[in-house]
């Protein structure tokens, strides 16, 4: 057995998690509403306080979707119920961020200011100059659009100036050095 997709996905207080007959599952939370159509391969039962998938066989590709719609229900109750965010983080001589209104605007030392608009089901926050939260309840769409914003100036290796994530770690090279004879 899978061992990601053994496991029963816990329904918190407050979750709400449903499953039509086209295996249809809609997860309703106080943070909103998710829907995915799962495979018709895997089997979601849905008891008090908990979501079990089942798979029919031992064959390679039901394992493989298993452990990976297991994921994806688990992500959805975690996402309705606590969301997810990505920090990044902007590291340059004269590189910022401002938030203005719905959209935030980036100095990242391209001849022009790049604007960026909030998407449907996520928010842009500026807590200051050089740090940029992307949060929502899907963490699909959070990570999509962190990776989005992330490739408008990537982090260069030989200064870290560009944008990176929080938790990354860049590893830096050694410039030019005069050599001593």
């Amino acid at each position: 057995m899978s061992r990601i997709g053994r496991m029963p996905v816990v329904i918190p207080d407050g979750v709400n998690v449903s499953v039509t007959d086209d295996n249809l599952v809609t997860v309703t939370g106080k943070l909103g509403t998710l829907s995915r159509v799962i495979d018709k391969k895997i089997k979601v039962e849905v008891t008090k306080n908990a979501v079990i998938l089942t798979r029919p066989n031992d064959e390679s590709d039901s394992k493989a979707k298993h452990g990976l719609y297991r994921m994806l229900v688990h992500n959805m109750v975690e996402g309705v119920s606590n969301g997810f965010k990505k920090t990044l983080v902007i590291n340059g001589v004269g590189y910022r961020a401002t938030k203005q209104g719905n959209k935030v605007i980036l100095s990242l030392g391209f001849s022009h200011p790049v604007e960026i608009e909030e998407e449907e089901g996520i928010k842009l926050d500026c807590p200051d100059a050089t740090t940029l939260v992307v949060s929502g309840i899907s963490k699909e769409k959070v990570g999509q659009f962190a990776a989005k914003v992330r490739g408008i100036r990537p982090v260069e290796p030989y200064h870290a100036y560009g944008i990176r994530y929080d938790n990354e770690v860049v590893i830096r090279k050694v410039g030019k050095v005069s050599g001593k004879k």
